[in-house]
């Protein structure tokens, strides 16, 4: 590996599940002898992108989030949508997500949690497989063809009984929701939780992002979160300029 590699393997040695290691637990998870993750680690802590606790354990710096949020995509997309999303939380009480396609995954640019929402596993940053997410879903069957193919054509993680993993079964759903603008993930990564997502578009009616909401399965349908969602949807993209997202102009349909 080259010397930008092996940094990069260091902060890749973190991930939900490992939010903090040891000296020997990154140089096994990095590849990396004892004394080169030793000698990277430390400089890597001195520029602050590694902390290191009292008892010798490391966790990612606040520099690397520092960079993050300088990321130009995500963070115009988060200052223009966040009034939106805050008012889609307080209305519905609601855990909400807006998420973008990175490579294969959905990555949360934005995550607010409710209180007393339900049980959920995302967090701001956090990355799933487009499949298993409504969010991801969106993404998804909005993507070309060849992306798709791509995708389906990857080992699909199951992470309980009610994932789509069967690529046929999957192509009917990504049918579903581009004829239906909406996806639904029922108990797809956590039990008794329902996400609904709906597009967000940009310029050029792309699809840019999706946002959605996660919910108590038992306490709302799919379609009683249509309205706020679709119109938090909307309200984003007209503020990034999509033009199927304006309004009509007045006296536009006097005539009808």
């Amino acid at each position: 590996m080259t010397a930008a590699q092996r940094v990069l393997a260091i902060l890749e040695a973190f991930d939900e599940d490992h939010l903090v290691l040891t000296l020997s637990e990154i140089s096994r998870r990095a590849g990396l002898s004892l004394s080169t993750a030793h000698r990277l680690v430390g400089e890597l802590r001195e520029w602050g992108a590694l902390e290191r606790s009292s008892e010798g354990r490391y966790a990612i710096g606040m520099r690397v989030l520092e960079l993050g949020c300088l990321e130009p995509q995500g963070m115009h997309l988060r200052e223009v949508a966040l009034p939106h999303l805050g008012d889609l939380q307080a209305a519905m009480n609601a855990n909400v997500h807006l998420a973008v396609r990175d490579g294969h995954d959905t990555v949360y640019v934005e995550s607010l949690r409710a209180r007393g929402g339900a049980h959920v596993l995302s967090r701001l940053g956090g990355r799933w497989p487009l499949h298993a997410t409504g969010t991801g879903q969106v993404l998804l069957a909005h993507a070309s063809q060849q992306f798709q193919d791509e995708v389906l054509a990857l080992p699909l993680q199951k992470y309980t009984k009610k994932t789509v993993t069967d690529p046929y079964e999957l192509r009917r759903v990504l049918a579903d929701v581009r004829r239906t603008g909406v996806a639904v993930a029922d108990e797809s990564i956590t039990h008794n939780a329902i996400a609904v997502a709906v597009a967000i578009r940009g310029p050029r009616d792309r699809v840019i992002a999706a946002v959605g909401v996660t919910l108590h399965r038992e306490s709302w349908t799919p379609g009683a979160a249509l309205p706020a969602l679709t119109t938090t949807a909307r309200a984003i993209s007209r503020a990034l300029g999509a033009p199927s997202a304006r309004r009509t102009p007045a006296g536009a349909s006097a005539a009808g």
